[in-house]
């Protein structure tokens, strides 16, 4: 079989490297970095990676170390420090709007709702055949998706604020009118309809403020996931990038072998994130086949039993196993977060070790 491609993009904030605040600073690590590796975003205080896709698990595991330090060696240039980190953690952080022209005009149509959006995700793009496989795969994930949400979650604490979530990042997304789930589009015609719809609203300004957890990419012949908190992690973010993947092989299979969408309603879905967003790794998740609540390993061993096919196939099997394991044994962002607050009681202390944790990777992965 012919491997479909995967690409990573991965959202970064910036933080002076005195004061751990958040430093309004992109354009001037865009300006120190000329490869096309690093993107701007929203806002100036954070900044993206944008790799080449990959077909191979080693592949991906060498994109997206090296977007990571390229952003890293950016923010470098430019007097601060690149830290995977999903919210502002500090009371005081800012929020600048880049200055560009469709930036400006988000700020000035959605207010509030663009003054808290600066967060940093992570969005998988996973390679389809054609318009018609995109929305069917899209249609068919769904369910899944709360899962990765509470494999990535890394987002606890937001502007001084303990939020008593795992993911704060995933519910202040889902505030935007196209944010979050969504109901079966059934075909492209159906998809193309709705976001007209939505756009004709003012929901929308262009098709790259469809916010949902997964839709058909725009520029790419992609399905793009959008659920997850940026990663600690660099093995984090090539676990979901295979289980991703693993995830559109099934789903297009299901398609083509004539399976029916699964009927869940927006409300479960936007429920079932919910409990991924709260409770993190600790769960328990609604189980996607059951729909009853069940403790986390449970659920995560039926999405992996779900795309073993897939993965077998692929020869990631054996990899995204070993990948979950180590994830489980050490924790995601959001537990490492709360340790360092439980030791240390000081928000500016979780910044700086996610900022060094950060860097010791890239750096590590640069020798």
């Amino acid at each position: 079989m012919t491997l479909r491609q995967i690409g990573v993009e991965e959202e970064l904030m910036l933080v002076d490297p005195d004061t751990l605040a958040l430093a309004a600073v992109a354009h001037h690590a865009l300006r120190a970095d000329e490869r096309d590796g690093v993107e701007k975003e929203l806002f100036l205080q954070q900044i993206e990676t944008s790799t080449e896709p990959a077909r191979t698990a080693d592949d991906l595991a060498r994109i997206v170390r090296a977007g990571r330090r390229e952003v890293g060696e950016a923010a470098a240039a430019a007097g601060v420090r690149a830290v995977a980190l999903g919210l502002p953690v500090l009371a005081d952080d800012g929020a600048d709007v880049t200055p560009d022209d469709r930036y400006r005009r988000i700020r000035a149509e959605y207010g509030e709702l663009a003054d808290q959006a600066l967060a940093c995700a992570m969005h998988v793009h996973v390679e389809v055949d054609d318009a018609e496989e995109a929305v069917a795969v899209t249609d068919r994930l769904r369910p899944w998706l709360p899962v990765l949400l509470a494999l990535s979650a890394n987002s606890p604490y937001w502007r001084g604020r303990d939020t008593a979530h795992a993911s704060w990042r995933s519910q202040i997304w889902t505030r935007w009118p196209t944010g979050g789930p969504s109901d079966p589009f059934g075909d492209p015609a159906g998809y193309r309809a709705s976001i007209e719809r939505l756009q004709s609203w003012g929901a929308a300004l262009d098709p790259g403020m469809l916010y949902l957890d997964v839709r058909p990419a725009e520029r790419y012949p992609t399905v793009e996931i959008r659920v997850a908190d940026v990663c600690l992690e660099a093995e984090d973010a090539v676990l979901l990038g295979l289980l991703c993947r693993g995830l559109v092989e099934t789903a297009a299979r299901a398609w083509h072998a004539g399976e029916p969408v699964d009927p869940w309603r927006v409300d479960e879905l936007r429920a079932m994130s919910w409990r991924a967003a709260r409770h993190g790794l600790a769960g328990p998740l609604v189980h996607p086949a059951t729909r009853e609540l069940t403790p986390t390993r449970p659920v995560v061993s039926a999405l992996l039993a779900h795309v073993r096919p897939a993965l077998a196939d692929t020869g990631d099997e054996v990899l995204v196993a070993d990948l979950f394991e180590q994830l489980v044994a050490r924790g995601n962002g959001a537990v490492r977060q709360r340790a360092v607050h439980e030791a240390t009681g000081d928000l500016t202390r979780v910044v700086a070790d996610l900022a060094d944790h950060t860097e010791a990777g890239w750096r590590r992965d640069a020798v």
